[in-house]
């Protein structure tokens, strides 16, 4: 029972942590203000998914849902001649009727612009990454940031002499690849809305990318300290959870720019380290959260002999 209460305030620990780290937006800020470019493209996301995104989906809720009540009433009263509250096929028309216009507003607006926001989200999203990386490159770590665990550039050089070169590299990368979105999206599936999916994806497809860290390196460190990524997934995930599926996706498609320059600026090792230093380098026993995914993935894979060869 004590080790059980241990491994709980420990997880605890690290789930505020993470959550401390994930609310340092000023860090946001900091990013925007030394990179003119990196500034413009997240101001392009915040345009694009608050105020046409959102924008629009307020248009709609507080006036044209509203006019059109007012031009097609759902009430008896608001009809006006008295006779044609006596035929139900009149409110049954204006019902039809509304649902069809709105259905249109839909169609031919929100589902299109929701695909587009979507496709240049993305694209943004990994600009901003690749700006963010270079801010970091070209002015180098603090000494408030400075890892103390290894030497970041002996860290990266050891990776680039364990990685192959050449064709042998580019194939192994394919693979990677190709295995890599196989797992995050069984593993989207399984989870969908678990804290956990959100810091995941920010550092395995941006800052671990650009610092080529290896997709097992990755996973095995994600699962081992599970509860501070828990920890930063919250502040983004928990606002979406109260709204419909658009709302949430422009709240989502809003807050994922902060985060990914957050995470960014996050030195997730030297955090860790500074907590389970004190607990004799032990924390919260390792959760394989990806266990089942890369069952799956790893099935799949074997109807592709070559890219499981390079993987």
């Amino acid at each position: 029972m004590d080790a059980l209460a241990s491994q709980g305030k420990q997880a605890g620990s690290l789930w505020l942590a993470g959550f401390r780290e994930a609310c340092s937006l000023h860090r946001v800020l900091i990013f925007c203000f030394r990179s003119k470019m990196l500034s413009i493209r997240t101001g392009q996301c915040f345009l694009l998914n608050g105020f046409i995104f959102l924008g629009s989906l307020f248009t709609l809720k507080s006036a044209v849902i509203p006019t059109l009540l007012w031009i097609l009433p759902d009430q008896c009263e608001k009809l006006g001649p008295q006779h044609l509250c006596n035929q139900k096929e009149a409110l049954a028309l204006y019902s039809f009727l509304r649902f069809i216009l709105i259905q249109i507003f839909y169609i031919f607006w929100f589902y299109p612009l929701y695909v587009f926001s979507f496709i240049l989200s993305t694209l943004w999203y990994n600009d901003i990454a690749k700006y963010a990386f270079a801010v970091l490159t070209k002015e180098g770590p603090s000494k408030e940031q400075t890892p103390n665990r290894k030497d970041l550039s002996d860290s990266q050089s050891f990776r680039q002499m364990s990685r192959p070169g050449g064709f042998e590299r580019v194939f192994l990368g394919i693979g990677e690849q190709v295995y890599s979105i196989l797992l995050l999206s069984i593993f989207f599936i399984e989870v969908q809305w678990f804290l956990l999916q959100v810091l995941y994806p920010i550092l395995a497809r941006y800052k671990w990318n650009f610092s080529e860290v290896s997709l097992n390196e990755r996973l095995e460190f994600f699962e081992s300290n599970w509860a501070f990524f828990a920890g930063f997934g919250s502040p983004c995930v928990l606002p979406i959870l109260f709204f419909s599926t658009l709302v949430s996706y422009g709240i989502m498609a809003i807050l994922y720019p902060m985060f990914v320059l957050t995470a960014a600026g996050t030195q997730v090792e030297q955090v860790i380290d500074s907590l389970t230093s004190s607990w004799g380098g032990g924390g919260p026993r390792k959760l394989r959260i990806f266990y089942a995914a890369d069952k799956v993935s790893m099935l799949v894979l074997q109807l592709f002999p070559e890219v499981q060869k390079g993987h």
